[in-house]
């Protein structure tokens, strides 16, 4: 049976009750050991691509972007420029933005990569820009380790503020874009998924059987020792579920009952695919980015739910490339803001991409004490901090949903983790409950609020952008005051009038036959109605909520606290309770209405209340 009194605390309790073991733990390809000034140890340091825009092409926009002809001239070109460094190389495809990938015949350092760009640019002058196609990965340093609360939710020093924020907005019609591993369709994150897209073009990195489809689903990145190019990695390491993970931190089902909340938990989440065995090639990542926010891509369906945000919790180093920087001003002409981690290196944040790139918002990590996080990057970069999480002490990871296999999937699970992949989708949530209170807000209004409204850091963190971002400050600042409905002439219909949340405050009916129009402000919200019932008369309540995923409880106490009567039927369905007052003389009867999942809030949370005797 439900219970109909959740709070915060009582849930918090209940996901530490469900919590599965995620066994061991190792790093994830490209990301560093737990040494610090480990910024070297990337895969990205090799790669077989390689990006080249030729100036015949149009610039990418919603009708797509024109591929400039390989003519027999250009491949010439390419040709001679390949015999220097003795490698082949042919075009593979044509990106969103209308630049060409080329496949080398092996592996090569980025350096040698950008040496051959740089000599096929000055060879010929149709060239308008080649870069190498870096690989980049998940930005995020894995532990195996359990924890018992969502510390990072709302403790004073390095959490997010974030249940005060809720009592505004819980993202109702926002969609963000993880862009990442894809996804495991987890029973605490499935709800909020909406179809995504595998946007990996290379069928080994895939790791699913083929190239580029409509699956976004993660089927596992681990890696044998030297998989990746020699010492990468020095070890097997095992699947990391990342974009799960991320995903879950954003929008994860809440009030539940069991597992973990998302800070936007009524957000949908677009699952975007681009990371696989050894991490992700910068193309297919840009390729993302466009079609996430609404921009068109040659051969991929039209995006159906364009998201206003966009989480990358990846990255590798270097500076930031045009492919990249022309993909993310796309995303932000269209009114996608695109946040970014900054990295795990704990060095400048400047000398990694995306995370260097114009635009963005990017995100350093504090830990449980409201201070840089040891491993998190820092800089002039940096916009913003948010919670990432320290596992050096067990208690103070980053919980989320993720999967317990080992290579490929297992069983849904949760994990505690720590990074500025973590960090980065606690503000991308934050984002999604800013833009819910106030869809018309630019990206521009949105980057501001979130950088003005943060809060100081309660321990040393220099470098770390203007703040704690501060969940309940932020939303605040959205403004949105709700308009009060305009008054009716209708004698039996009324509007809930607030407070009204105890005994000695209830919203009196006097007349049998009066609909009362409420809304659940929040979810710790509830309502309550005093009727004065005759003698022999039965009151009669129906609670009718305002949409289908709206669940919320109806009981009816007596005139001395006592519960008479109660429903508590699912989402969408009408509750009833009638009850008779069998005295000789008129009695008090209180008619509660209790949130218990669903939509809250003037629009979200309404509902009706006809009550009749």
């Amino acid at each position: 049976m439900k219970q109909s009194q959740l709070n915060y605390p009582t849930l918090l309790k209940m996901a530490a009750a469900v919590m599965l073991a995620t066994g061991p733990m190792v790093a994830v390809a490209g990301m560093p050991d737990l040494q610090p000034n480990a910024a070297a140890r990337h895969y990205a340091a090799d790669t077989d691509r390689m990006i080249v825009k030729y100036r015949a092409a149009a610039t990418s926009g919603k009708q797509g972007a024109m591929a400039a002809p390989m003519s027999s001239s250009r491949m010439a070109f390419a040709a001679r420029a390949g015999q220097q460094l003795g490698v082949t190389m042919k075009a593979a495809r044509t990106t969103a933005t209308g630049a060409q990938v080329f496949e080398l015949d092996r592996k090569m350092s980025v350096k040698d990569v950008a040496a051959l760009a740089a000599d096929l640019k000055a060879r010929d002058p149709s060239v308008e820009y080649a870069e190498p196609d870096r690989m980049l990965q998940a930005l995020m340093t894995p532990t195996d380790s359990r924890y018992n609360e969502q510390w990072h939710y709302f403790e004073a020093a390095g959490g997010l503020r974030l249940p005060a924020a809720w009592d505004q907005s819980t993202g109702v019609g926002v969609t963000v874009a993880v862009i990442d591993t894809g996804f495991r369709p987890h029973p605490d994150l499935a709800a909020n998924l909406l179809p995504g897209y595998d946007f990996i073009s290379n069928a080994s990195v895939a790791n699913d059987g083929g190239g580029r489809d409509a699956d976004a689903t993660d089927t596992g990145d681990s890696l044998i020792a030297n998989q990746c190019g020699f010492g990468r990695p020095a070890q097997n390491t095992n699947s990391s579920w990342h974009g799960t993970h991320v995903a879950g931190t954003i929008a994860a089902r809440t009030n539940n009952g069991v597992g973990v909340a998302g800070v936007a938990f009524n957000a949908k989440v677009v699952p975007a695919r681009v990371l696989g065995k050894c991490g992700g090639y910068t193309s297919d990542i840009a390729d993302a980015i466009i079609w996430s926010s609404g921009g068109a891509v040659a051969g991929v369906p039209a995006n159906a739910n364009p998201a206003r945000v966009i989480n990358l919790s990846l990255g590798g180093p270097g500076t930031c490339d045009t492919t990249t920087q022309t993909a993310i001003n796309g995303a932000r002409a269209r009114g996608s803001i695109v946040i970014v981690a900054a990295g795990n290196d704990n060095t400048d944040a400047s000398g990694f991409t995306p995370a260097n790139c114009a635009g963005v918002t990017t995100v350093a990590a504090v830990n449980r004490s409201g201070g840089r996080a040891w491993y998190s990057n820092y800089g002039a970069v940096i916009d913003v901090a948010a919670p990432g999480g320290d596992t050096q002490v067990n208690a103070n990871g980053i919980l989320s949903t993720h999967n317990a296999g080992t290579t490929t999937p297992g069983a849904d699970s949760y994990s505690y983790q720590q990074g500025t992949s973590m960090a980065a989708p606690h503000v991308a949530g934050v984002a999604a409950l800013m833009i819910a209170k106030k869809p018309s807000v630019t990206v521009d209004e949105l980057e501001s609020r979130l950088k003005s409204t943060t809060r100081a850091f309660a321990a040393a963190c220099n470098g770390c952008g203007t703040g704690v971002v501060d969940a309940t400050a932020a939303v605040l600042a959205m403004g949105g005051t709700v308009t009060p409905p305009p008054p009716t002439t209708d004698p039996l219909l009324r509007t809930e009038v607030e407070p009204n949340n105890g005994m000695s405050s209830a919203n009196i009916v006097a007349t049998s036959g009066t609909t009362v129009q409420g809304s659940m402000g929040s979810w710790s919200d509830t309502d309550i109605f005093l009727v004065q019932l005759p003698p022999g008369k039965t009151l009669s309540s129906t609670l009718i909520p305002g949409s289908a995923n709206a669940d919320y409880d109806l009981l009816v106490y007596g005139a001395n606290g006592g519960l008479l009567g109660k429903s508590e039927n699912g989402p969408g369905a009408t509750d009833a309770v009638s009850v008779t007052n069998y005295n000789s003389t008129t009695m008090a009867r209180y008619v509660r209405v209790v949130y218990y999942s669903g939509g809250t809030g003037a629009v979200g949370g309404k509902y009706s209340l006809k009550l009749s005797w």
